[in-house]
């Protein structure tokens, strides 16, 4: 795979809106299709808001918290990658919960993975040399003519 761009982020408040613009970037320079530029969008977002949310908030890895995001494709196929020093948590490990059977049953939040899973072709997770990778791996849409 070839490297399209990468981007170095120092968790916190402003890392998830300069990675998104990052990737809108990206998604203009490499005229993708709307809907590529959502999906790897918002599963940049989903991703990427628990990592600063919850990969950091152990001291002994705040101080030189770091976040390395890269994007890469062969053919069609693209690659969106994020590796992190933080603590280490492998989100394909994870089920999706139940769908809540009405409205009333339903609760905000958890549903991050869902939509990952829906929109990916695959997620991957590694975790050596005291970092986390993972590989959200997704198809190219076609570009409408």
């Amino acid at each position: 795979m070839s490297t399209l761009a990468t981007l170095s982020l120092t968790p916190g408040p402003q890392a998830v809106p300069q990675a998104l613009a990052w990737l809108e970037s990206v998604a203009d320079q490499q005229q993708w299709a709307p809907r590529t530029a959502f999906k790897l969008g918002l599963c940049l977002d989903e991703a990427l808001t628990n990592i600063v949310m919850h990969s950091f908030c152990n001291a002994d890895n705040a101080q030189d918290a770091n976040i390395d995001l890269s994007v890469q494709a062969e053919g069609p196929l693209l690659a969106l990658e994020i590796i992190d020093n933080g603590t280490a948590f492998d989100p394909t490990q994870m089920p999706s919960p139940e769908l809540a059977g009405s409205l009333d049953e339903a609760r905000v939040g958890g549903h991050g993975l869902r939509l990952m899973r829906h929109y990916l072709q695959d997620i991957q997770y590694q975790r050596a040399n005291g970092k986390n990778r993972l590989r959200l791996m997704a198809t190219s849409d076609p570009v409408a003519s």
